[in-house]
C-alpha cells in the first residue's frame, strides 16, 4: 500500500478522533510526570504477582489521540506491506480499491479506538525505524476524560491502568518466544492472502447459508472474518486464542493486584466492564472485528479462573513454557481440557 494510502489513513482516523479540551493542558502534563513513577511501582507487582521479570524499565509516554493513531499506522505499515501488495495483485480486487479500502477500515477502526484505549504496549508491533520499542504508553486525552466523566480517584486510575500494561510488557518480555511466535502467526496469515479463485462465489454462499440458519451475515469476527479464506480463518483462531489468554490474563492480574492496593478497584472495574459492552457501539464492533476483542477480556478471564479453580495458579506458568502449550480457541471455553493436555 502506498504512502499517499497510509497518509489517508491517519487522515481518515484523525476526523474520527477528535480532540479532547485537556488534551496538552498541565492535567496532561502532570499525568507524564507521574506515569513513569507508575510503571515502576507497577512493575515491581506484577512480577511478584506473575513470576514473570524484564530487564530495565521501559520507556514511558503520554500521547495524544493523533499520536496514537500515527504511532499505531506506522507500525501497521511495517508489518502488513507484505499482505497491502498480494491485495493489489489480486485480480477481483484491483490495486487501487484494495488499497481504499484497507486505508478507509484502518482509519476508521483506529480513529474510534483513539477515543477509548487508554493504554498501550509498544513492543509487539515493530517501529516505524524496523527497531523492537519497549514503550509503556497512555493515551492522556482519554485517561482524563474517565477520571472526570465518572469522577475516579486519579492516583488509582491512573496506576490501575499501569498495571494492566506493565502486565502486557512483562508477558512479552518475560516469555522470550512470544513476540516472534505472535509475528509468526501474522506471517501465516499474510501467506495465507493469496488471490482466491471463485472468492465473491464462496462468499455469495456463506452469506446464503447464514441467513438460511438465521446467523449473523457478519460474525464477531468481522468483515476481515468474512472475506477471510479457510486457512486464514485457522490462524485467526490461533490469535484470538492468544489474545484472550493474554487480556484475560492481564484483566486478573490487574484486578487482583488492585483489589490489594486500590481503594476504589471494584467500581472501577465494573465501570470498564459496563463500558465494553455499550450497546450503542455494537454494531460498529461487529462489522470492524472489535467485538471478539471485546470478548477477549471476558473469555480470557473466565479461562484464567476456571485453571485456577481447578490446578492453582501457578499451573498457569505451563503456558509459558513453550508455544505447544498454549491453549486453542476451544480450550480458552474448556479450561480443564486445556489442563489434561498439558498435564
Amino acid at each position: 500500500m502506498s504512502t499517499t494510502t497510509w497518509d489517508s489513513a491517519v487522515s481518515i482516523a484523525r476526523r474520527f478522533a477528535g480532540r479532547y479540551p485537556l488534551e496538552g493542558t498541565y492535567h496532561e502534563a502532570r499525568l507524564a510526570r507521574q506515569a513513569p513513577l507508575l510503571v515502576e511501582r507497577a512493575t515491581s507487582l506484577v512480577s511478584e504477582e506473575t513470576g514473570l521479570t524484564a530487564p530495565g524499565q521501559p520507556d514511558v509516554a503520554v500521547v495524544s489521540r493523533a499520536e496514537w493513531v500515527e504511532n499505531n499506522i506506522a507500525s501497521f505499515s511495517a508489518l502488513m506491506a507484505p499482505l497491502t501488495d498480494r491485495l493489489g495483485e489480486d485480480r477481483e480486487v484491483g490495486r487501487g480499491l484494495a488499497g481504499r479500502i484497507m486505508s478507509a477500515e484502518l482509519g476508521a477502526v483506529l480513529g474510534f479506538l483513539s477515543r477509548r484505549v487508554l493504554g498501550q504496549y509498544e513492543l509487539v508491533l515493530p517501529t516505524s525505524d524496523g527497531g523492537d520499542g519497549d514503550t509503556v504508553m497512555f493515551v492522556g486525552a482519554n485517561v482524563l476524560s474517565m477520571e472526570r466523566r465518572f469522577e475516579f480517584r486519579p492516583s488509582e486510575f491512573r496506576f490501575w491502568v499501569a498495571l494492566h500494561e506493565s502486565t502486557h510488557r512483562l508477558q512479552f518480555q518475560g516469555v522470550p518466544w512470544l513476540r516472534s511466535y505472535f509475528l509468526g502467526l501474522v506471517e501465516e496469515l499474510v501467506a495465507a492472502s493469496k488471490p482466491e479463485p471463485g472468492r465473491l462465489n464462496r462468499l455469495s454462499e456463506e452469506l446464503r447459508e447464514a441467513a438460511e440458519q438465521g446467523r449473523p451475515l457478519v460474525d464477531e469476527q468481522g468483515l476481515f472474518g468474512l472475506l477471510a479464506s479457510p486457512d486464514q480463518r485457522e490462524v485467526i483462531n490461533k490469535v484470538q486464542a492468544l489474545m484472550s489468554l493474554l487480556e484475560g490474563h492481564g484483566h486478573v492480574v490487574m484486578d487482583r493486584i488492585g483489589e490489594r492496593e486500590l481503594v476504589s478497584q471494584a467500581r472501577m472495574s465494573r465501570i470498564l466492564a459496563s463500558r465494553r459492552n455499550d450497546p450503542r457501539t455494537a454494531m460498529f464492533m461487529r462489522l470492524v472485528g472489535l467485538e471478539m476483542k471485546m470478548k477477549q477480556y471476558e473469555m480470557g478471564a473466565r479461562f484464567i479462573a476456571g485453571v485456577e479453580r481447578q490446578a492453582g495458579w501457578s499451573s498457569l506458568d505451563a503456558a509459558w513454557l513453550r508455544p505447544s502449550n498454549l491453549p486453542t480457541l476451544e480450550e480458552i471455553g474448556d479450561p480443564v481440557s486445556w489442563l489434561y493436555r498439558v498435564g
